[in-house]
């Protein structure tokens, strides 16, 4: 299962609808769109570069308005991490 695919669980489990979408942006570059509402009329939209990090933006602006499922912090941290030393080393293996 791939992380994103994790966070999207988590939401549902939450009681949140969410969608994902890519596009092309005027310079050409693949963004990817995601968001998340629920019948209250609560509603989350994020643009990233990265299906991964868009999950993780998303995740952030719902848990700041509702519980979130156990662990998320640990796991957006964890994530963040992981693309900052990626980004900074892109030769970096991954274990």
């Amino acid at each position: 299962m791939k992380y994103w695919e994790i966070i999207a669980r988590n939401l549902s489990k939450a009681g949140w609808s969410w969608g994902c979408i890519s596009a092309i942006d005027s310079s050409g570059r693949t963004i990817w769109i995601a968001d998340a509402h629920r019948d209250d009329g609560k509603r989350f939209v994020v643009r990233a570069n990265e299906k991964l990090t868009a999950f993780l933006e998303l995740e952030s602006a719902v848990a700041g308005a509702s519980s979130c499922a156990r662990g998320c912090r640990q796991r957006r941290s964890f994530f963040r991490r992981l693309l900052s030393e990626t980004t900074l080393n892109p030769k970096k293996e991954l274990i």
